[in-house]
Parts: C-alpha cells; structure tokens; sequence
C-alpha cells in the first residue's frame, strides 16, 4: 500500500477495541475507535477510512443498521466494510451481505483469517473494486 491504511474498528465491547486495535497496529495500521452506530457514522465522515471493522450487536442502531447507512451514503458508499461478530449463522452471513458488507469474520476472531480479509479488502479498496 501506498499510504498507511486507516481503520475504523466498530464495537460496543471495549476489550474487543482494544484487542483488535493492539493486533492491527501492531502491522502498521492507523486505527480509530467508535462504541456505537451512531459514533461509527461520525467517524467515518471525520476519518474516512479505508475500511470498517463492524460489531453487529450494538445498542441503538445496530451493524447491519450502520453497513446500510454508510454503503447508501453518496459519499462514502464504496468504504469496505467487514462485519465482525459472533452471529455466524447462515442467515447472519446473508443479512451481512444484504445490507452491503463486504466481508464477515465470526468471533471468536481468527486474527490469521482477520488478517486475510483485511488485506483483501484494503487491496480491493485501492484498486477501487
């Protein structure tokens, strides 16, 4: 990559932040942080970062909720979003994909398969697919 990529890690559960902001930073990632929909939302327009990391369970407005929102903004509707959760289910996988996610890792994370999805999506970002 080019530049140093940005990532906007999304959940509610600040030991999962902190874990996922640790492990990417580790591997040269800038990171931000948001506890919930609505600070994700703002985040994004403050930030703009390359990628989204995205909690589906959250109070108030929920990940699918927020996915929906920014891949309908005119603005920021190409930003890779991956939603990261433990509802792993079939139809969990197909919501994900319904409101626009890009990618899904179920919790408990594999940060080896974190790690391939992260950098297939922030590939695909620069390439603009």
């Amino acid at each position: 990559m080019s530049k140093q990529a940005s990532i906007l890690v999304v959940d509610d559960n600040k030991d999962n932040v902190e874990i996922l902001r640790a492990y990417l930073e580790s591997r040269g990632y800038w990171v931000a942080e948001a506890q919930d929909g609505t600070a994700a939302l703002a985040k994004v327009e403050e930030v703009r970062p390359d990628l989204v990391l995205l909690d589906v369970m959250m109070p108030g407005m929920d990940g699918w909720q927020v996915c929906r929102t920014i891949k309908n903004h005119p603005e920021f509707g190409k930003t890779k979003v991956v939603m990261v959760t433990a509802k792993g289910g079939y139809e969990d996988k197909f919501e994900g994909m319904r409101a626009g996610a890009d990618d899904y890792v179920v919790k408990p994370i594999d940060l080896k398969e974190l790690q391939e999805k992260v950098t297939r999506n922030l590939e695909a970002q620069e390439r603009g697919t």
